[in-house]
C-alpha cells in the first residue's frame, strides 16, 4: 500500500464524535471525489427542456431591461440575477438534474451563514478558541478586543494571501522567461524585445548586451528583489513607483522591502499575543498593497508580455457558442497562461490539425476561460494563432460550461478552478489536466509545470485532448451548446491606448479637461453568486457611469460581463452621455476598454501613473475611482490595498468582513485619506454607487481646477 493510500485509509477510521461526517449519510453528497459518487454523475439522461434565453439580437435589450428590476433578492433567485444568456440556459439544465452548482450552493450557505464571521469577529488562531466577540462578550480568551481581531483577520486572512498569490504568479513568469533564454528547445521565446530593454534600463541594468543576456539579468534582478529582507527597501518599488508616492510611503514608514520577507513579517505580526495595535495592522495592509503591485501584478504583467507579446487592439468573440461539436475543444483556465500559449502555438501547426482530422474531428481549437482567456485574447503574440477559438466566460460559468458535454479537455493552473469540476468531468466526459504543482484535483491528470520542457508537455496535453474527443465520438454523447456569442473590442493597455492616441496622452487629457470625459472608473475583479450580483451589479454600475460621461476600464471576470452585455463593442457609444459618446465615435472605440485579466490591474495603475506624470500631479489627484463591485477572494482585497496606497477611492461589494470594528471601518473609509492615501468605500446599491463615483470624480476635478 502506498503512503497516499495509507493516509486515505487512516482518515476513514477517524472518529467524528457526535458531528455528522462531512461526506453526508453514506451518499457521498459532501465530497468532491468523483470515485465516491453514485449514478447522479454517471447517468445518461437527456438534456432537460430549457427555457431559452432571448434571441442573440435581442439579448442586449433584454439585459438592460432586466437590471431595471429593483427586486433581485432571494425571490426568483438565481435567474433574476444571471444575465449571461448561455449561463441561464445551462443553469436550468444542471439544476433540473440535481447537480451541485455554484448558485444553488450559495443559496444553501446563506441559510446557515455565521454573522460573527461576516463581521470579522471570530478567531481560530490559538488553542483557546475558536473565540467570537459580541457586546456581551467583548474580548477573546486571550484578551483580544474587536478592533484587533477584525484588523488582524483582515491582514492574515485576506491581504497576506492575496499578495502571496500575485507574487507567486510573478515568480512563475520569471521562471518561464529564464527558461526561454536558457532552453530554446522549450518552445518559449521572447516576443517583445523592446519591453525587455525598456524595463531593464529602468531597473538600472546594462542594456548594451544581447537581448537574451539582458532578459536574464532582468529576471535575476526581479527574483533577487523578491527575496530581499523586509528591512531593505525594494529596488522594484524604487524603480517603478511614482516619485511623490515614494516620499509619502517613506514618511508613513510603509515603504516595503522584499515581498517574501514582507509577507512573513506581516504574518508574524498576526501570531497570537503579538501585535495588539489595529492601526498598525491596517498600515501593514497598505504596505503589502505596495508589494502586491510592484513585485506582483506589475512584475508579472511585464514578464508575460515579454513572452506573449504586448496587448494589441483587435475584435474577438466570446461565450459558449464558440464551442463546436465537431472540433476538439480544449479550455484553458486560470490566471497563468504560460503553458497554454505553447499548447496553442503547437496546435496551430498543420501537424496537430491533421492529427485531429485523422480521428474524425474538424480540427483543434483552444478557448480561454476566466482571466487566462482574457490574457490570451489580448496578447498580440497569441490572439492571431489559428488554433485560438476565443474566450468562454467568467468563473461562475465553469460547471455550466462542462454541462454542454462539448469540452474535451480542461487544462487548469493557478486560481479559479472550482472544486466540484471533477464531478462534472466524470458526468460529462471531460479530461481534466493540472498544469501547475500548486493545484490538484481528485481524479484528474497532471502535467507538471516545467518551463524548460513546455513543448514536450504541450504535446502530451494535445494527445490527451485527441483521446478525449475519440471517446466522446465513440460514445455518441449528446451535447448542447447555447448559441450565444458577442463580438468585442479588446487589447487595451497603456501602450496600445497611447499608440491609438498618436503616441501621446494629450487627446485623452484634453477630453478630460474639456469635460467630454468627466473621469475614469476601473471596474475590475470577480463576479459573485450573491443576491443582486451575478453580473447584474457590474452591468448596472458600468451602464450608469458611461451615461454620466465616465470612461470605464475593465479587468477580470468583469471583462466577461462587459463583453457578453455588449459594452465592449463600439456600438455601445450610443448608450453614453453626449461627451463620451462623441469621443468614442471619433476614435471608433467602446465606452468600456477591456484591459484583460484581474492581474492586468497592474497595467491600469501604470496608465494612471503616466496620466499623473503628464498632468504633473500625484496619483491621488486624478479623477478616477477603482471599483470591485462583485469581489470574490483574497487577491481582490490585496488589490484594494494597492489602490489605497496609490491614493484612490476603492469600492468593494459585497461588504468585506470588517464591520465588527468601528475603528477599522473609520480608518479604512476616512482616516487613510487624511494621511494622503486612498480610502475604502462599501455600497451594495448600484444607484448609490454610481452617485458616489460621480461625486468623487467631480471633487477631484475641482481640486485640479477643471
Amino acid at each position: 500500500m502506498s503512503d497516499k493510500e495509507t493516509l486515505i485509509k487512516s482518515t476513514d477510521t477517524v472518529s467524528n464524535g457526535d458531528v455528522e461526517s462531512v461526506a453526508g449519510k453514506g451518499d457521498a453528497s459532501g465530497t468532491n471525489n468523483p470515485d465516491e459518487h453514485f449514478d447522479v454523475h454517471l447517468n445518461k439522461r437527456k438534456y432537460y427542456d430549457i427555457e431559452k434565453s432571448p434571441k442573440a439580437e435581442e439579448v442586449f435589450k433584454w439585459q438592460r431591461e432586466h437590471i431595471k428590476v429593483k427586486d433581485q433578492s432571494k425571490d426568483g433567485y438565481p435567474l433574476n440575477i444571471i444575465i449571461d444568456p448561455a449561463m441561464r440556459e445551462m443553469y436550468q439544465h444542471v439544476h433540473a438534474q440535481g447537480l451541485t452548482n455554484v448558485f444553488d450552493r450559495w443559496e444553501q450557505q446563506e441559510k446557515i451563514r455565521c454573522n460573527f464571521c461576516v463581521q470579522g469577529l471570530s478567531c481560530q488562531l490559538c488553542a483557546q478558541g475558536p473565540c467570537r466577540i459580541s457586546a456581551k462578550v467583548p474580548r477573546g480568551a486571550c484578551g483580544v478586543d474587536a478592533h484587533v481581531m477584525v484588523a488582524r483577520n483582515f491582514v492574515y486572512r485576506h491581504v497576506t494571501i492575496g499578495t502571496s498569490a500575485n507574487m507567486f504568479h510573478a515568480m512563475q513568469a520569471a521562471r518561464t522567461l529564464k527558461a526561454a533564454v536558457q532552453a530554446p528547445e522549450s518552445g518559449l521565446k521572447i516576443r517583445d524585445r523592446d519591453k525587455v530593454l525598456k524595463y531593464a534600463e529602468m531597473a538600472g541594468l546594462n542594456t548594451s548586451h544581447d537581448v537574451n543576456k539582458v532578459a536574464l539579468d532582468f529576471v535575476n534582478w526581479i527574483l533577487e528583489d523578491m527575496g530581499r529582507p523586509y528591512y531593505e527597501e525594494s529596488a522594484m518599488v524604487e524603480a517603478f513607483a511614482p516619485a511623490k508616492r515614494k516620499e509619502l510611503w517613506r514618511k508613513l514608514g510603509i515603504f516595503p522591502g522584499g515581498g517574501n520577507s514582507e509577507v512573513a513579517y506581516a504574518q508574524t505580526k498576526c501570531m497570537t499575543n503579538l501585535n495588539a495595535d489595529p492601526i498598525d495592522f491596517l498600515l501593514t495592509s497598505v504596505r503589502l498593497g505596495i508589494i502586491n503591485e510592484y513585485q506582483g501584478l506589475f512584475a508579472l504583467d511585464i514578464l508575460q508580455e515579454i513572452l506573449m507579446g504586448t496587448q494589441k487592439i483587435a475584435t474577438k468573440k466570446q461565450n459558449m457558442g464558440l464551442l463546436k461539436p465537431g472540433m476538439v475543444n480544449i479550455i484553458t483556465n486560470g490566471h497563468m497562461p504560460l503553458t497554454a500559449h505553447v499548447v496553442m502555438d503547437l496546435a496551430s501547426g498543420q501537424e496537430w490539425q491533421e492529427k485531429a482530422k485523422k480521428i474524425g474531428a474538424d480540427g483543434i481549437q483552444i478557448l480561454g476561460h476566466v482571466c487566462e482567456g482574457q490574457q490570451l485574447m489580448n496578447y498580440e503574440g497569441t490572439q492571431e494563432m489559428n488554433a485560438y477559438g476565443g474566450q468562454e466566460g467568467e468563473w461562475l460559468s465553469e460547471e455550466y460550461l462542462f454541462a454542454t458535454g462539448a469540452v474535451d479537455l480542461f487544462m487548469f493552473d493557478y486560481n479559479c478552478t472550482i472544486p466540484t469540476l471533477p464531478l462534472y468531468a466524470k458526468r460529462f466526459g471531460t479530461t481534466m489536466v493540472s498544469t501547475h504543482e500548486v493545484i490538484r484535483m481528485p481524479g484528474t491528470e497532471v502535467v507538471e509545470f516545467k518551463p524548460e520542457q513546455m513543448k514536450e508537455q504541450a504535446a502530451k496535453i494535445l494527445d490527451m485532448a485527441l483521446e478525449a474527443f475519440k471517446k466522446r465520438k465513440s460514445e455518441n454523447r449528446e451535447t448542447y451548446i447555447p448559441p450565444y456569442t458577442t463580438e468585442c473590442m479588446i487589447g487595451f493597455s497603456t501602450e496600445s491606448v497611447k499608440a491609438a492616441l498618436g503616441g501621446t496622452w494629450e487627446p485623452l487629457l484634453d477630453a478630460i479637461k474639456k469635460g467630454s470625459i468627466r473621469g475614469i472608473a476601473t471596474i475590475v475583479g470577480c463576479t459573485t453568486a450573491v443576491y443582486g450580483q451575478g453580473g447584474s451589479n457590474i452591468l448596472a454600475i458600468a451602464k450608469g457611469l458611461i451615461e454620466k460621461d465616465i470612461l470605464v476600464l475593465s479587468g477580470g471576470c468583469t471583462s466577461s460581463v462587459m463583453q457578453y452585455t455588449g459594452l465592449t463593442n463600439p456600438q455601445a457609444a450610443e448608450e453614453c452621455g453626449p461627451g463620451l459618446k462623441a469621443v468614442c465615435k471619433a476614435l471608433g472605440i467602446p465606452p468600456v476598454l477591456s484591459y484583460g485579466a484581474c492581474v492586468d490591474i497592474g497595467k491600469m495603475t501604470h496608465t494612471a501613473k503616466e496620466l499623473a506624470d503628464a498632468l504633473g500631479v500625484d496619483t491621488n489627484m486624478l479623477p478616477i475611482v477603482i471599483g470591485a463591485p462583485e469581489y470574490l477572494e483574497q487577491k481582490a482585497v490585496a488589490d484594494a490595498c494597492t489602490a489605497i496606497a496609490l491614493g484612490w477611492l476603492v469600492h468593494v461589494a459585497p461588504v468585506p468582513s470588517v464591520t465588527g470594528s468601528d475603528v477599522v471601518v473609520k480608518t479604512l473609509t476616512e482616516t487613510t485619506e487624511t494621511l494622503g492615501l486612498g480610502k475604502l468605500m462599501v455600497e451594495l446599491s448600484a444607484e448609490k454607487t454610481i452617485q458616489i463615483y460621480v461625486d468623487h470624480i467631480e471633487k477631484k476635478r475641482k481640486e485640479l481646477g477643471l
